[in-house]
């Protein structure tokens, strides 16, 4: 297989995120960004990385895979462990698609977490997208492409990355504004307080004025608003140092 793609690191863990949370997954994750959030925990990724061709990627994917081949548990029908590539911000490397093809030939459950920032239509249809609308603390709200909405399908997801009270109420009023009730999943994500290490210079500010909400606030404001919406935290960040990569 012809290309290459610059990657971070390839992995096996626990999905950590999502409606798949819990599940083995080998994670992909590729160099770049053109994002700059204000939460962002990978932000090691948007320089660091090796150049590898597909073919690599591939074989990496597959030795990580096989202590699983044996296994008859399946899940939506494909095999464990699921795979996803993520970032950084995997659509900027245009050897994503392929190889994202080729892993559902490969029978995978393939995901792709992306910033919303890029057009998806193009993604392979057996693709399970997990899509950000970015949040004002984001600093980034202005880079929702909101035309990706009308590709999203019953299998892809919406994922919310909330830490403020201000976020929470853009969250609900999106739900209305774009019917997302319905469309697909939707995922509140909590944001999981930066250590230290992961404060640098390269991450924006949250905008000042506005107003942190812990986890037990969003838990319960989703219950009492009765939202359709998935309350989720960073599994791997309780079960590993959050600051620890390759978990």
């Amino acid at each position: 297989m012809i290309g290459t793609l610059v990657v971070n690191e390839i992995y096996l863990s626990l999905q950590g995120e999502s409606t798949f949370a819990g599940l083995p997954c080998v994670f992909i994750r590729l160099t770049a960004c053109d994002l700059r959030c204000s939460y962002c925990d990978t932000a090691y990724a948007f320089t660091e990385g090796k150049k590898k061709t597909l073919a690599e990627v591939l074989e990496k994917v597959h030795e990580l895979a096989k202590p699983f081949s044996n296994s008859k548990l399946k899940i939506k029908n494909s095999i464990l462990p699921l795979v996803e590539l993520t970032g950084g911000e995997p659509l900027l490397q245009k050897n994503s698609w392929p190889l994202m093809q080729q892993l559902c030939d490969d029978g995978f459950t393939v995901l792709i977490e992306t910033s919303g920032a890029h057009d998806i239509s193009k993604i392979d249809s057996r693709v399970r997208r997990i899509m950000d609308l970015k949040c004002p603390s984001s600093g980034e709200v202005e880079r929702n492409l909101f035309a990706n909405i009308t590709h999203l399908s019953p299998t892809d997801e919406i994922k919310f990355v909330i830490g403020t009270l201000e976020d929470y109420e853009w969250a609900k009023r999106q739900i209305v504004a774009h019917k997302l009730e319905g469309l697909c999943p939707l995922l509140f994500s909590w944001v999981h307080p930066l250590v230290p290490a992961q404060q640098n210079k390269v991450l924006k500010k949250v905008p000042a004025g506005l107003t942190p909400i812990s986890r037990k606030d969003l838990a319960e404001k989703i219950i009492a608003d009765a939202l359709p919406v998935r309350f989720q935290i960073q599994q791997h960040k309780i079960i590993w140092p959050p600051e620890q990569r390759g978990v």
